[in-house]
């Protein structure tokens, strides 16, 4: 049965891995952007189906992600999956980085990387509850919450805080039938870490490579079937073995 799918985040990369996978199971996709309009458009021209749509949001503000729950229930006539994949990640490092820049940093980071997810979490699932649905919501964390990231520290907190919130709100919705759910990428083969993807990073993985994002799509799609539900409150590693914990 076809459901109705928002991802955020999902102009290029995993958000744009994780939009092609559902649609390539049926389901009509919400594909959201901050700002690459252009790298979206190319993401909802390339998924299979129809009834797919494309939402511009600023998730740093709650009113964005008001908008965009508010878009998405209007655009595809409900919402029964949420995939929480929109992001920052800037580097700053403790010892290079001016106070001020800092600042800017840490706000932006949890501004966008939690309280954008835990805003759109809300609205959404209140909107399941009010009309029954038995959703799932599945949030992108990463590696770095674990294993730490000492030139982006605001981003591993921020993943650890958000795999944090997952955990409550399974426990918050399980209730009403709603399944919340984690997964923890290491290093993934995109545009935004490629200059970071040396031979080094990928000696991590005894697997000597790094994720693709197809690879991360599809344990996210799994995470939010229906046949998923016991996994609700899971926070799933996907790094190749090249930590653990």
């Amino acid at each position: 049965m076809s459901r109705r799918v928002l991802v955020t985040g999902a102009a290029r990369g995993i958000g744009r891995a994780i939009a092609v996978a559902f649609a390539e199971a049926g389901d009509r996709v919400a594909v959201h952007y901050g700002s690459r309009r252009k790298e979206a458009q190319t993401t909802l021209e390339s998924l299979p189906g129809r009834g797919h749509a494309l939402i511009q949001a600023d998730l740093s503000g709650p009113s964005g992600a008001a908008t965009l729950v508010e878009e998405v229930v209007q655009g595809l006539g409900g919402v029964e999956v949420v995939v929480n994949n929109a992001a920052v990640n800037l580097p700053h490092p403790l010892i290079d980085t001016p106070f001020e820049e800092w600042v800017g940093v840490w706000r932006r980071t949890l501004d966008v990387n939690v309280l954008g997810a835990a805003h759109v979490c809300h609205l959404a699932a209140r909107h399941m509850i009010e009309h029954g649905v038995r959703g799932r919501i599945v949030n992108v964390g990463s590696r770095g919450a674990y294993k730490g990231e000492p030139d982006h520290p605001a981003y591993g907190a921020s993943k650890a805080a958000l795999h944090s919130m997952g955990q409550s709100l399974a426990v918050a919705l399980a209730p009403y039938g709603i399944g919340v759910a984690s997964v923890a990428p290491g290093f993934v083969e995109t545009e935004r870490v490629a200059d970071r993807l040396t031979d080094q990073v990928r000696a991590q993985s005894p697997f000597k490579r790094v994720a693709t994002p197809t690879e991360i799509a599809s344990a996210v799609r799994y995470l939010a079937s229906p046949e998923a539900e016991w996994a609700s409150g899971t926070v799933l590693d996907l790094n190749g073995a090249s930590y653990l914990r």
